[in-house]
Formats: C-alpha cells, sequence, structure tokens
C-alpha cells in the first residue's frame, strides 16, 4: 500500500512540475497586470529548443540547453510584451495568437528532429526508495521564491503594485511599462523551462504537440490558485495526480479512452466553475488585462 503511495505522489509530482512553472510564470505576468494566454506556445519553443541543444552531440551542455529554453521562451514573450504593453493591443488575443505562433513553429521546426537521440537527459536523483527530477526541486525553490519575493521585497511589492493600480504606481515613479515587460519576459522564461523539463527530464525524444495541452491547463491553474505561487504546488500536485490516474486506469477499464484523456481538461472547466462560485476571481489584480496608459483613468 505504502509503495503505491509513493509511486502516484511521485507520479504526481512529475507530471504537476510543467504545471508548476508554467504556472508560477503566468502568475508572474498576471500579478503585473498583464494575460498571457500563449503558455502553450511559450512551453513548445522552449521544449524544442532545449532539445535542439542537447541532442547536437553527446558533448552538448544541459545548462545550455536549458538556458536555450528559458531564452526561446522569454524572447517568444517579447512579441506578446510589444504587442500589449507597447502597443496596448488585446492582451487576450495577443496570447491566443502567441499560442498558435509556439505551437506551429515548434511543430514545423522540430520535424528535423523526431527520431534523433537525446545524447544528454538530465538524471532523476535518488531519494531512498524513490526518484525525483532536479526540475521538480527547482519548481519547489521557485515557489517558495516568488511567494517571498512577491510579499516581502520592495522590488516584488512594486510589480504587485503596476498590477494593482497602475496610475497610483507610476505616480510614485515606477516605469509601468518596464515592469510589465520584465515580468512577460520572465514568466515566459519560467514556460520555457517548463518546456525543458519535458524535453530533458520527461522525455527522451522529441515529438510534436510535446505539451499536449498543459500550457492550457497551467493558465486556468493561476485562476484555481488565486494568483499565489505556494498554492499552485497543491494545484500543479492535484492535476499531476489526475494525470497519473488517467495512466494508471487506462488499459485496466471498459470506460473508452477518449473519455480519461478528457478528465483533466474536463476537471479545469469544474474547478473554474467553483471558483467562480467562490469568488475567487475577486482575487485578480484589479488591473489585469487593462493597457495602462499614462493620464487616463
Amino acid at each position: 500500500m505504502d509503495s503505491i503511495v509513493i509511486e502516484a505522489l511521485v507520479r504526481a509530482l512529475a507530471v504537476g512540475t510543467p504545471l508548476l512553472l508554467a504556472c508560477l510564470g503566468a502568475i508572474l505576468n498576471e500579478r503585473a497586470g498583464v494575460v498571457n494566454l500563449g503558455v502553450e506556445g511559450l512551453m513548445a519553443v522552449g521544449a524544442l529548443a532545449a532539445f535542439a541543444v542537447a541532442s547536437r552531440s553527446p558533448d552538448a551542455s544541459l545548462w545550455a540547453a536549458v538556458g536555450a529554453a528559458m531564452l526561446a521562451g522569454a524572447a517568444l514573450s517579447g512579441l506578446h510584451a510589444v504587442a500589449t504593453v507597447t502597443l496596448r493591443a488585446n492582451q487576450f488575443v495577443s496570447g491566443l495568437a502567441l499560442a498558435l505562433i509556439g505551437t506551429g513553429a515548434a511543430g514545423l521546426l522540430g520535424k528535423k528532429f523526431e527520431g534523433l537521440p537525446l545524447f544528454n537527459k538530465v538524471q532523476d536523483w535518488t531519494l531512498g526508495s524513490f526518484t525525483i527530477s532536479p526540475f521538480t526541486v527547482a519548481a519547489l525553490i521557485l515557489a517558495g521564491l516568488l511567494a517571498f519575493w512577491l510579499t516581502a521585497t520592495r522590488s516584488g511589492l512594486t510589480l504587485r503594485s503596476v498590477g494593482e493600480n497602475p496610475a497610483a504606481a507610476d505616480v510614485l515613479g515606477v516605469n509601468v511599462g518596464l515592469t510589465r515587460v520584465l515580468a512577460v519576459l520572465g514568466g515566459g522564461a519560467l514556460a520555457g523551462l517548463a518546456g525543458a523539463f519535458l524535453a530533458l527530464s520527461y522525455r527522451s525524444s522529441w515529438a510534436d504537440n510535446m505539451t499536449n495541452g498543459l500550457g492550457w491547463i497551467a493558465v486556468a491553474l493561476v485562476i484555481f490558485v488565486g494568483w499565489r505561487p505556494l498554492r499552485a504546488i497543491a494545484g500543479a500536485l492535484f492535476f499531476g495526480f489526475l494525470y497519473y490516474l488517467q495512466f494508471r486506469l487506462q488499459g485496466n477499464s471498459n470506460v473508452p479512452t477518449e473519455v480519461f484523456s478528457a478528465m483533466p481538461f474536463i476537471l479545469v472547466l469544474v474547478v473554474l466553475a467553483l471558483a467562480g462560485l467562490r469568488g475567487q476571481a475577486g482575487d485578480a489584480p484589479a488591473a489585469l488585462g487593462r493597457p495602462y496608459v499614462r493620464g487616463e483613468r
């Protein structure tokens, strides 16, 4: 019985790792007042960049692969920053476009990597009777650091003020535009890191649609956890367990496999509806999704 519980926890942590990393990136974006629905695309390009570097040769550096993934995520999210912060375009439309661009580009450019070996794979750490990915440990640490930074540091409070009342922050001398751009780039880097986990730790080969909708679940998870990094750990673990349950029951039941594949997305709709009934949307930053123009109320 203990072994079953440990196996479920380990598998839930593994699947929940990219959800947690991507969710933290989205929280960083939205705490500054910028909605980014393009997480799926950012994860895809991050996974491609990581795999492209790691599969180049047996001597390729895994640090370089991780850095490439974060850089790719930040670079693509830069398009979103320009569109939404500089040009003040609709954040939801820009995010959807980013998701399509990222997944499309990763699918197209990744064709030449299909079937190639992954020379360097991030090895899991052995802790007693189970193993854990370094990415998982990093995600848990990052969640704690982000929570501390947002609540206990001057720069973190500044970012939150931009998401709550950008006009007041502007009056106090805060560069609202720069703060939002940096938040978007940082969030994109974390989404790229989530993609690196998929390419370098969770799988050992490149496949189109590697993200498999995880980015969309991460976007919904932000609302579910009330924009709080520490709650994101529990939320990611919960959805990770649901994915584990999906694979565990698949093939051992007369229920069609499509039902199990749809389970995480159905649950997203359920938890978002419950969050709305509880009034959790009231936890959102006051200026979320609204472009800031100096002098306008």
